[in-house]
């Protein structure tokens, strides 16, 4: 196996990795650092489409991880930049909250239930019976179904919550139109934001701490991964998947003197 190049660019993970639950993992304050000081191409992503950007710069930030705007890359973000190639100053009918439809105004997409080109489906807090309803009879008329990512539950501290693969899945059993999910694990999204910071696969690491969305998505699209056992894959689960990650990690602090 030909060895790899070393690394000049980082992705990694927001839930389970950098935070959980709202507080900061270990070492992910000196992992932030280390790359902003050495300056090195990096991404923070998110599977989740709600917030924008700057809101999740905010929001890290409250928990002293000061990580720029222009270096979070989001489902939602993801989304806006595959519309974008595929069908410039397009319409959409969209379900979900601020991090999707700012980021469809800002690429210059028309939002509008009558005749969208587009029906976009990512998170919300309040899925509504009305608005997969409207989704549903567009979809039969010809919208095309577009969905943020496959996660089918989200957490919160009651438990469980249905998230956008499970919404998706209902849309599909009423429709029988698959939608195309532009979020992890598809690789799509870590090479459109792997562009968006100018970097290659071939010298990247994606990590994650779950096997069936970040270590794919960063396998399937040619990266160096790294998983780390502070979020939803433990060690033994790793060996019930055909792929592995590159290295396992006990946390983001295993990393820091890796940059």
């Amino acid at each position: 196996m030909a060895e790899r190049k070393p690394i000049e660019s980082w992705l990694t993970d927001m839930d389970g990795v950098l935070i959980h639950e709202g507080v900061p993992i270990p070492g992910a304050d000196a992992f932030i650092k280390k790359l902003r000081d050495s300056g090195k191409p990096f991404l923070v992503l998110t599977n989740n489409s709600i917030y924008t950007a700057r809101d999740l710069h905010a929001r890290l930030r409250r928990m002293g991880l000061d990580v720029p705007v222009e270096n979070i890359w989001t489902s939602a973000l993801a989304t806006a930049q595959f519309l974008e190639d595929q069908r410039p100053d397009g319409s959409a009918y969209v379900i979900g909250e601020a991090g999707l439809t700012t980021a469809l105004h800002d690429i210059g997409y028309v939002l509008t239930d009558h005749d969208p080109d587009y029906v976009v489906l990512g998170e919300t807090r309040t899925y509504s019976f009305e608005a997969m309803t409207k989704a549903v009879r567009l979809i039969n008329d010809g919208a095309r179904f577009i969905a943020t990512n496959p996660d089918e539950t989200g957490p919160s501290a009651e438990g469980a919550l249905p998230a956008t693969g499970a919404v998706a899945a209902l849309i599909t059993k009423a429709t029988g139109k698959q939608p195309y999910f532009a979020g992890k694990p598809n690789p799509l999204m870590m090479r459109t934001g792997l562009n968006a910071i100018g970097a290659h696969s071939e010298t990247s690491a994606m990590i994650g701490d779950r096997m069936d969305t970040d270590v794919l998505a960063g396998l399937e699209a040619g990266m160096e991964t790294f998983l780390v056992l502070t979020g939803l894959t433990t060690r033994a689960e790793v060996e019930k998947y055909p792929y592995r990650p590159s290295t396992i990690v006990d946390s983001i602090a295993d990393l820091v003197e890796r940059i």
